[in-house]
């Protein structure tokens, strides 16, 4: 009985671990499409660095805190770049922090358009801090030793971009490896969770409408094993490549409301607001992102193998 009442309370904190939301999730993720995609490393004529803050499902204890802080930039005479990315997402007594580095590399197939192919090659670890866990049942408390569980794992991912100065489109893997955690041993029993490889499928498209405003349409796809079909659209309006403010769907989710400025094309700041539309709903109050950007180094690009379009 002891065992299967740990097995559940396992089963019912694993978010981190669960087929629905094993990495990180964004709402202003076409600001920092690289830590889904290591082929974007690289393809601009500028090194930046850039930071997300996520608080997800405000007002429910517990809820999902994600941070990331990327930096990556172009090799200054060859189509090729170089970067990493660090991040950590907390949900109630489970936690995964991870430390990334990538190589892309980009050539000329058409005309001005560009394909880019990178891959990312980090370390995961996940940890449970299991003296937070407490048991409601008549039958003498359960001892969980040690206090905190913690593994490290090997990753990797590869992506391929297409882009020119108007659209991208780009497809990549993560969680390569598809590594098996233990998630606890206890009275020779084990919960297995498989890091399923997730795929993410991300397109956009900038339409301009006259020499101050411009449109751009952005979508991504996840594909995850045993998980449904997850798609985000996004439409963001562009006033004199300064301020932007847009709209975006999450199915079965949430709707964002977006918005942002870019002082003297250098630094970036914007902030998203999820609203709720799953029936996580009615026990929260929607979900707050907030983005940092810097750019800074520009180099010239006389051969044209950089993107201009962000």
């Amino acid at each position: 009985m002891k065992k299967i009442k740990t097995l559940l309370l396992i089963a019912a904190l694993g978010i981190n671990f669960s087929q629905a939301q094993q990495m990180y999730q964004l709402s202003q993720y076409m600001f920092n499409d690289y830590v889904f995609n290591p082929a974007i490393g690289g393809i601009h004529d500028y090194y930046q660095v850039r930071t997300n803050y996520r608080y997800q499902w405000a007002g429910i204890k517990d809820a999902p805190r994600t941070y990331l802080l990327s930096a990556y930039g172009p090799h200054k005479s060859m189509p090729m770049g170089y970067g990493g990315f660090i991040f950590s997402d907390v949900t109630g007594p489970t936690n995964q922090l991870g430390i990334y580095g990538s190589y892309a590399y980009n050539v000329l197939v058409y005309r001005d358009i560009r394909i880019s192919g990178g891959a990312f090659l980090g370390l995961k670890q996940f940890k449970i801090d299991m003296s937070s866990l407490r048991f409601d049942v008549e039958e003498p408390a359960v001892s969980l030793n040690p206090d905190y569980y913690v593994r490290y794992l090997p990753d990797a991912s590869l992506g391929v971009y297409a882009y020119n100065s108007q659209f991208y489109f780009g497809i990549s893997m993560n969680q390569l490896f598809g590594n098996k955690l233990e998630v606890l041993e206890e009275y020779s029993g084990k919960v297995m969770s498989k890091l399923n490889n997730h795929i993410f499928i991300n397109g956009g498209y900038r339409y301009n409408i006259n020499r101050d405003i411009d449109i751009e349409g952005a979508t991504m796809f996840k594909i995850v094993r045993a998980a449904p079909l997850q798609m985000d659209l996004n439409v963001k309006g562009i006033w004199r490549k300064m301020a932007w403010a847009g709209v975006s769907w999450r199915t079965g989710d949430a709707i964002a409301i977006i918005g942002g400025y870019n002082y003297q094309d250098m630094l970036y700041i914007g902030y998203s607001y999820d609203i709720m539309i799953s029936k996580l709903r009615n026990f929260g109050s929607g979900s707050h992102e907030v983005m940092i950007g810097v750019k800074f180094n520009r180099i010239k690009d006389t051969g044209g193998i950089r993107r201009k379009i962000r």
